[in-house]
């Protein structure tokens, strides 16, 4: 059953035209994906497709009486609403029947109603009729809907309450999503819906979407959200779509192909046309030269075949990516960042419990956990722009810094991109062009209000920035929020030449497996530290056994436990093997608590300043270390998987 048709659809912004040329189907039950750089028309489409704007040319039709829901699309009425009554926006008439029964109920309890049997029968009749209704359409299990719902996107119970207008941007996009999909639309329009889920949120999203009897059109740039979702990619670039009928990893490979056959047939008819233009050019030459009119003839006919040629478009292969030149000015010292047992309440709400953690130099560690869990907190405390309740942190030596922070807003927003790149780079005006340049801000663009810059642009610019400063250590939150693919790509490759040490608060598990060889995963106050990329760490999840260790606990790094190491071998004397690996893992215990000892005591004498005591510390900590790596590599060569 057709659900959209999209044919040769034309739309201008004034005189800028967006969309060119776009065409497309979705039917009942698929899932697509729509795809395109930013400022590409991705949700211009979906304005039109929800009806609330129409294209200047070509046909777009959506099946008759299907109810169409589309994230942004929340009335202006819930301005004074509760979040429950925002969430509870597809249920009016089931909320209407429930509240005429129960003034049903308060009637027919009255004493008018005891003392008019007529009355009271014609109440009575009423309310059976109200509860049929409400008990055929599941009125019952209303609440329990919206709960389910509202449990897999995070949004707890408290906010039911709640004005919907107090409610933050995020807040107020996981209520608005959460509202739509409990409405249950034939036509499901979603722009950027994983942006402020925590990824626990992310993948109930996608199970849920995945059963979802409806259409789905959806705006990501979430590779691994859209290769576990959509079946199609329709993709827009140069005001043009294609379709491509599979997942993303696959559209790319595809897209690869397609482009280079197409620059073959590209290159096979210029040469054509090159040939046909220098053999009119001759015959033209030859009838000057001869008075001979047929050459005129020949040549005006060849061009008239000439003009009927459909000219292909030279297809763009290599298309400008954004420069992020990440290079340290100089390295820091091996020990990059160390806290340990540090604690942060607010009022009554522990946010961090004694959580502890190292971050040596080099190292690349992705932060994780679920939304409010402290992730934002704890960078904050690393900065210095929060003071934790108890605990130690230390940075080490020659550490620069450069953080990007989640959300961070302009001074004045009426400030033009160059404007104010000039004034946080101290830069001159051919420069400061320049630099934009390389991060994708050309021509008008940059005397464009930093206010109107979309949420990847003003990303692009902040990094833009941040790459001057040239740190040896970046702290990055959430960088890829808002990014089209392309970009988070550019990213992803300058993150990997990167030289210095990089922790970065994320739930793009794409980024995660590219980048990270350690996660830090925040959970009930504490760090529990993971080897490994994003499947690693899912895989362990997965088969975490019956009695674990305390929630929150710290999982040392280093230490070779059942959660962090392969499934072991089982050599034939089960006994002598467990014997000795019980052996060899106490020795490895003792000497990890030494090391921790160590590094404490080095922190007490560094901070009174007494070099050749620290000298000698650090010279019997790199001997218990050396050790300690030669009784791992004994663990994993008799034990390991």
């Amino acid at each position: 059953m057709l659900t959209i048709n999209c044919q040769n659809v034309k739309k201008y912004n004034g005189a800028q035209l967006v969309l060119e040329n776009v065409t497309f189907e979705l039917h009942h039950g698929e899932k697509a994906g729509l795809v395109g750089r930013n400022g590409s028309g991705k949700s211009t489409l979906l304005r039109m497709v929800s009806k609330l704007d129409s294209p200047d040319e070509g046909l777009l039709t959506i099946r008759k009486d299907a109810k169409i829901g589309y994230l942004e699309q929340i009335p202006a009425e819930v301005a004074n609403r509760s979040v429950y009554d925002v969430l509870a926006l597809g249920y009016r008439d089931l909320l209407d029947c429930r509240s005429a029964m129960a003034e049903l109920e308060v009637q027919m309890s009255g004493p008018e109603a005891a003392a008019q049997p007529e009355l009271l029968e014609r109440l009575l009749r009423e309310y059976s009729e109200l509860q049929e209704r409400f008990e055929r359409e599941d009125g019952y299990e209303l609440d329990a809907r919206i709960d389910q719902v509202a449990n897999g996107l995070r949004i707890e119970r408290g906010w039911y309450a709640r004005a919907y207008s107090s409610l933050s941007g995020g807040e107020k996009t996981k209520v608005g999503l959460a509202s739509q999909l409990l409405r249950k639309p034939d036509l499901l329009l979603l722009d950027e819906p994983t942006n402020h889920l925590d990824l626990d949120g992310v993948e109930w999203l996608e199970e849920y979407l995945i059963k979802y009897e409806g259409a789905c059109l959806i705006v990501s740039h979430d590779r691994y959200f859209l290769d576990r979702v959509v079946t199609r990619i329709i993709e827009l670039e140069d005001g043009e779509s294609s379709n491509y009928h599979t997942n993303y990893t696959q559209y790319v490979k595809e897209k690869e192909e397609r482009l280079l056959q197409e620059f073959a047939d590209y290159q096979e008819q210029q040469k054509k046309l090159k040939k046909m233009r220098e053999t009119i050019k001759q015959l033209m030459e030859w009838g000057k030269v001869g008075g001979n009119e047929k050459f005129f003839r020949r040549a005006a006919s060849m061009q008239k075949a000439l003009d009927r040629i459909e000219k292909l478009k030279r297809p763009a292969i290599d298309r400008k990516e954004a420069e992020f030149e990440l290079k340290p000015l100089e390295r820091s010292g091996k020990r990059v960042i160390g806290f340990e047992g540090v604690s942060k309440r607010f009022g009554d709400t522990v946010i961090l419990d004694r959580a502890s953690g190292m971050l040596e130099y080099g190292e690349r560690v992705m932060l994780i956990g679920r939304n409010g869990s402290g992730k934002s907190t704890l960078l904050k405390i690393i900065l210095e722009e929060e003071r934790a309740d108890e605990g130690k942190i230390a940075l080490g030596s020659r550490v620069e810094i450069g953080y990007l922070a989640q959300q961070q807003y302009p001074k004045d927003p009426k400030q033009s991109v160059l404007a104010y790149f000039r004034q946080e780079a101290a830069m001159e005006e051919g420069e400061a062009r320049s630099r934009l340049a390389a991060y994708l801000f050309f021509g008008a663009d940059v005397f464009k209000p930093v206010s109107l810059l979309s949420g990847g642009e003003w990303t692009r610019l902040r990094l833009a920035l941040l790459v001057l400063r040239k740190p040896n250590l970046l702290i990055l939150d959430e960088p890829t929020n808002h990014m089209d693919i392309a970009s988070r790509e550019a990213l992803e490759e300058a993150l990997e030449e990167y030289p210095g040490t990089l922790l970065a608060v994320t739930h793009d598990r794409y980024l995660i497996n590219r980048l990270s060889r350690k996660i830090w995963e925040l959970d009930r106050g504490r760090i529990n530290v993971h080897l490994g990329d994003f499947d690693d760490y899912k895989t362990k999840s997965k088969r975490k056994p019956e009695s674990e260790p305390e929630p929150g606990s710290l999982t040392k790094e280093r230490s070779p436990s059942k959660e962090t190491l392969p499934e072991r071998k089982k050599p034939r004397n089960q006994d002598i093997a467990e014997l000795g690996q019980a052996k060899l893992e106490a020795e490895i215990a003792g000497l990890e608590q030494s090391l921790m000892e160590s590094e404490t005591r080095m922190n007490e004498i560094a901070e009174s300043r007494e070099p050749d005591e620290l000298a000698r510390m650090w010279a019997d900590r790199e001997a218990v270390q050396a050790k300690l790596n030669d009784l791992y590599e004994k663990w994993m060569s008799e034990f390991g998987g």
